[in-house]
């Protein structure tokens, strides 16, 4: 099975049309919020979702954290995916599901220690794939993703062996550590954000490379059987 590749942070119909000109299966639309990179406005969410070709898909980055507030904000934006950021009431993502049954719901993990494995039977339930992240909701600006770090690989490895659901892994993956990670954690699918990027903008070197490794480790493993 080939690693899906996401890349998070596009700020633009150009930034879309690199990222999926060098193989991107889905692409990260930043909404507001309390801290990290790449957010952009409603509307120019809504304008790259509209323009994005299928089979793409378009993930709306939401730090609402009431199911009414998500679905208004996804009706605003009309991404095929909705990716939850903070570690919300469940209640109000099995809320969502009842009131945008046709949208993808993806929930962020953020990866702080082996506590993140108990939030698994929590969520599954009503998601049809989960994140990792390396960020720290409860800090005092709470920090939702972009972090550009990474995390304990070992818990996110346990997280993956446990889940009944698809993982993407994400937090500070580049062409020099995303082989390891692939080899340790075995994850769904990656996302990206910050090291694929120089001076803010999407760097089409830094993607190629990094595309090159992830293709390079998905033979090696297929090949291990």
């Amino acid at each position: 099975m080939r690693t899906r590749i996401k890349i998070c942070c596009i700020a633009s119909i150009d930034e879309a049309q690199l990222a999926i000109a060098a193989g991107a299966d889905a692409l990260g639309l930043v909404a507001a919020m309390p801290s990290g990179p790449g957010p952009i406005p409603d509307a120019c969410i809504a304008q790259i979702a509209a323009w994005t070709p299928p089979p793409v898909a378009t993930f709306l980055l939401t730090s609402e954290t009431t199911a009414q507030a998500i679905a208004e904000h996804v009706r605003a934006t009309q991404p095929s995916t909705v990716q939850i950021v903070g570690h919300i009431d469940p209640r109000e993502v099995e809320e969502l599901a009842r009131l945008l049954p046709h949208v993808r719901r993806v929930q962020v993990i953020h990866v702080e220690g082996p506590e993140a494995l108990a939030l698994i039977p929590a969520y599954a339930p009503h998601v049809h794939a989960f994140l990792l992240d390396s960020g720290r909701p409860g800090a005092p600006v709470p920090e939702l993703g972009g972090t550009g770090r990474t995390h304990d690989w070992s818990v996110s490895a346990r997280f993956v062996r446990a889940s009944p659901r698809p993982v993407f892994l994400a937090g500070g993956l580049d062409a020099n550590n995303v082989m390891e990670a692939l080899r340790q954690v075995r994850p769904y699918g990656i996302d990206l954000c910050s090291r694929v990027r120089t001076d803010g903008k999407l760097d089409v070197m830094k993607l190629a490379l990094l595309m090159a490794a992830v293709r390079d480790v998905d033979a090696a493993l297929y090949a291990e059987g």
